[in-house]
């Protein structure tokens, strides 16, 4: 018997997934062996549609039955007109949740070919714990960004200055939107310091190109990223899009300003 667990990690140590349709992995175990394979969930970053590949995906591995914390109706129908049972509001790691399984200790089963068309209070508190614990996670793992947000914005206090800025940035859009492509494709590290930065510089009364020239080249040019990027993609790509991206930077700041002033006038 083969037993789908959906997953944060492609591990047995691996924490179980709350959401069945947008854990990361799932993690397919035999259950008198407890050996396993590890599949990636193909929609766990999808906008949506997450559900029908995972759906999909289980089904294609021929499983028996599937532990997870929440399944949505529509999946539990899928999968058990397939002939695969389903266990909800199961939470621990991968392990233990194929143990408790084993040792017939799990509740909340759908039996095979049953349709649910209602919620048990049961049910929706188990829905709502792994909603909760979904949350908790996602913003613990925000922590980092928003604490260097933070930081970024009493240092960029701290050194900037309009008689330093204006020094680099005159108020001529065209090279001021070179300069600020160029230390876009400098800077790195998360999307949303740019947004920090950009920001900054517009409190400092450094023009609209400029910093949308910055943002733009921050999320599209790599040049601190460019070693690794050249190790996986080859050198002339890797130097192809950099260069190319550096460029069009440069254009979607002027198009974006200008369509911005047309807009606003």
């Amino acid at each position: 018997m083969k037993i789908a667990v959906s997953a944060e990690g492609p591990y047995l140590e691996s924490e179980v997934g709350q959401r069945f349709g947008t854990s990361k992995y799932f993690v397919i175990v035999d259950k008198e062996t407890m050996s396993f394979e590890s599949m990636p969930n193909p929609g766990a970053s999808s906008a949506s549609g997450s559900g029908v590949q995972a759906i999909v995906l289980v089904i294609g591995k021929k499983v028996d039955t599937v532990l997870t914390g929440y399944c949505s109706p529509t999946a539990m129908g899928h999968l058990t007109k397939n002939g695969i049972k389903i266990v909800t509001g199961v939470d621990g790691n991968v392990y233990e949740a194929v143990a408790k399984y084993k040792k017939s200790e799990l509740k909340n089963i759908t039996e095979v070919g049953h349709k649910p068309d209602s919620w048990t209070g049961e049910n929706n508190r188990t829905a709502l714990a792994g909603a909760f614990k979904s949350s908790v996670r996602q913003f613990v793992n925000l922590l980092p960004t928003l604490a260097g947000v933070v930081l970024l914005i009493g240092l960029l206090n701290a050194l900037m200055s309009k008689e330093l800025l204006s020094l680099v940035f005159s108020g001529d859009a065209v090279f001021d939107t070179i300069w600020g492509a160029c230390f876009g494709s400098i800077f790195a590290g998360n999307p949303v310091n740019s947004y920090v930065i950009g920001g900054e510089l517009l409190e400092y009364g450094v023009s609209l190109f400029a910093v949308t020239a910055v943002i733009v080249a921050w999320v599209t040019v790599g040049l601190v990223q460019i070693p690794a990027e050249i190790s996986a993609l080859g050198r002339k790509f890797a130097v192809v899009r950099n260069i190319v991206s550096f460029f069009m930077a440069i254009a979607v700041a002027g198009v974006t300003v200008l369509v911005f002033n047309f807009i606003r006038w």
